[in-house]
């Protein structure tokens, strides 16, 4: 049954996408998730290539469309980090893939790339991937991509020409490293292990869990995939925030839960900094105990008073993550 059948308004595929909320609604429209269970892959299968995970993984964000703070970013967050997640946001365009990954390779630091099936068609994903190739990147997280908010360019088409699997299956065959995310609190919660698996199936050789509560829920979904079949490195990410607003940000993101003790305790510490780097250390060393994450994606925008302080909090997390490891 093609996506055009199913009625997906991301015309997924390989659906469910990560964005099905708790009550199993659809991200983009009225009325509940067209996809019942998970569809399984059934393009070419791909063995996942034979890599690393960092240890430490650092969301990225600066000004968009400055290379002065592309570059002051990174250096900033360079000494906390083994790579860093560049992520495309609905709301928030910023230079192409493969001049970011140029500017930060530049930089000194390993770009993980984020391409999102949103805005581009299948042709210019192979552009993409293929320019990110050339240049050195080497690993691309492949999404099919949030849908935009009804008050966000609402004169600006969506394309959704490829789903998430089958960008990951297009950037295997052009000799990427394909690196996927999985939500494990989206419905059908009991199929997310396994739809992780059908991901690896399709060429993904890296995976990247979205943020939970608590940790037992990744080691219940660790149990569960492996069991399932998946051999691939995992990331869990780390919630990174330290006031309101960037805790806000967290939750306000299809998919992603916070503890709410632990936002409490944090937001209302006399230094909600050093209890935000502590709560983010903490958590790290919970997820890096689980039987097959092998790394940690230091996640969010840490902080409402910029960028670059977002940044500093961010590298102190990762740096006390490596030296406990060390």
């Amino acid at each position: 049954m093609t996506s055009t059948e199913l009625g997906c308004p991301k015309r997924m595929e390989f659906g469910p996408c990560g964005g099905v909320r708790p009550d199993g609604q659809c991200e983009m429209r009225p009325g509940a998730c067209v996809f019942a269970d998970v569809v399984p892959w059934s393009g070419v299968v791909s063995a996942p290539r034979a890599v690393r995970a960092p240890l430490v993984l650092a969301d990225f964000s600066c000004t968009p469309f400055d290379r002065n703070d592309v570059a002051a970013t990174a250096a900033v967050l360079a000494p906390g980090c083994d790579a860093v997640l560049v992520g495309e946001h609905q709301n928030k365009p910023d230079f192409p893939p493969t001049l970011m990954g140029s500017l930060l390779l530049d930089a000194g630091v390993t770009p993980w790339m984020t391409l999102s099936c949103r805005d581009r068609n299948r042709v210019v994903l192979e552009q993409e991937l293929r320019g990110l190739h050339s240049i050195g990147v080497e690993t691309v997280l492949c999404v099919t991509g949030d849908g935009r908010g009804y008050d966000v360019c609402p004169d600006v088409t969506q394309t959704f020409d490829l789903d998430g699997p089958r960008l990951v299956s297009l950037a295997a065959s052009v000799g990427m490293v394909a690196a996927v995310p999985e939500t494990p609190t989206a419905p059908p919660v009991h199929a997310r292990p396994e739809r992780l698996v059908q991901k690896q199936r399709a060429g993904a050789s890296l995976a990247v869990l979205n943020h939970v509560p608590f940790p037992a829920i990744i080691a219940e979904f660790m149990t569960a995939a492996t069991a399932a079949g998946l051999t691939i490195p995992v990331i869990a990410a780390v919630a990174v925030f330290t006031d309101r607003v960037s805790a806000a940000v967290l939750q306000g993101l299809p998919g992603l839960e916070l503890n709410e003790s632990v936002t409490e305790r944090v937001l209302g510490a006399a230094d909600p900094v050093a209890a935000g780097v502590a709560a983010a250390v903490a958590e790290a060393r919970a997820l890096l105990s689980i039987e097959g994450v092998a790394g940690v994606n230091v996640s969010g925008l840490a902080s409402a008073s910029g960028g670059r302080l977002g940044a500093e909090i961010k590298a102190e997390v990762g740096r006390v993550i490596r030296a406990e490891a060390s």
